[in-house]
């Protein structure tokens, strides 16, 4: 089941918490480049599909992904959210640079990770790339972010810099590791005869796009349970049964399931084995001759159509929450590119 867990969760989306750290990742529909080589910052052709247009997921979609953001939605809100620091600072003249939202997408489109949630699906990735991501996904680019003073530390957040940890090698015995007061304080009143915003321009800038504290992970963690649940289904238990078995006539005795398929596939190497490549298309060849996918698919559907039903007010308030901030996202972003 440790497994089955991960799986669930292996691809998750970048929160959309509107946080420094959050627009570490990159854009919208601004195009920049990268000066130190020259390519696309944000490049969406390497986006995530929606739905997926091949293998053996082509054109599912679980019930439960209605009420998850999308990647373009999650980067629209994360550059929305800079654009507006970034004015906001401007106000307090200090010209600031935030990275660009998009940079670095993920495998799949939200976490339901629907390509790889019952194993890999895709017989032309699986031979090129065995079990391995296609290079353009593992590829990261950098961007710099701007050092910020104690000041413009205070303007963006609304709080005092933290105090680097203390060396190890200057504490004493018996004296903590960390530093007396390591912990933020309040920031300053004002700056440039202009009164700070609640929560510096982070703060201000949620309250601009109606932002609202709610648990990221609720939707997720029932997707999480369904594929759970879905393992202890009889026709799914069969179909696994089926495909361990198809594997073993193929010359891959001891997977109990696909999970374990990609335990073994994976090599972590530049440059996937010519073994790895052989049992991930042999994989995907049992799946489709037992029609593993399908079946799967298909309890898990059911699993979550009655946990949607269970949690439907909560849900509902998720997806509704969720649109309002996405429509003042992209209304800040069309002002922004005007």
């Amino acid at each position: 089941m440790k497994h089955i867990k991960r799986t669930a969760t292996a691809v998750a989306l970048t929160a959309s918490a509107l946080l420094v750290s959050a627009c570490s990742s990159g854009t919208s529909a601004h195009t920049t480049q990268n000066a130190a080589d020259g390519k696309p910052i944000v490049n969406k052709e390497n986006w995530p599909k929606k739905i997926p247009t091949s293998g053996l997921t082509k054109d599912l979609t679980l019930p439960l992904e209605a009420y998850m953001a999308s990647y373009e939605e999650q980067v629209t809100v994360e550059q929305a959210a800079s654009d507006l620091q970034q004015s906001c600072m401007k106000d307090y003249g200090i010209d600031l640079t935030l990275p660009r939202a998009g940079a670095n997408p993920p495998p799949s489109d939200n976490d339901a990770n629907i390509e790889r949630r019952y194993g890999i699906t895709d017989r032309v990735e699986a031979e090129k790339y065995g079990y391995e991501l296609p290079p353009a996904l593992q590829e990261h680019t950098k961007q710099t972010m701007p050092d910020l003073s104690d000041v413009e530390v205070e303007v963006l957040t609304g709080h005092t810099k933290p105090e680097p940890p203390r060396n190890p090698k200057e504490v004493k015995a018996g004296e903590p590791l960390a530093a007396p007061g390591q912990g933020t304080k309040p920031a300053r009143a004002e700056y440039n005869g202009k009164k700070l915003k609640t929560g510096g321009c982070i703060g201000w800038s949620k309250e601009q796009l109606g932002a609202q504290e709610a648990d990221p992970t609720f939707v997720a963690q029932l997707a999480g349970d369904s594929l759970v649940q879905s393992m202890k289904d009889d026709k799914v238990i069969k179909a696994i049964a089926a495909w361990s078995s198809c594997m073993a006539g193929k010359g891959h005795s001891g997977l109990a399931d696909p999970y374990k398929a990609m335990d073994q596939g994976v090599t972590n190497d530049e440059q996937p084995s010519r073994e790895s490549i052989a049992l991930a298309v042999d994989d995907i060849d049992c799946k489709k001759q037992t029609d593993l996918v399908k079946i799967w698919f298909s309890a898990e559907s059911a699993i979550q159509d009655k946990q949607i039903a269970d949690n439907k007010t909560q849900l509902t308030g998720i997806k509704e929450q969720r649109g309002k901030e996405i429509a003042a996202a992209r209304k800040e972003m069309a002002a922004y590119t005007q």
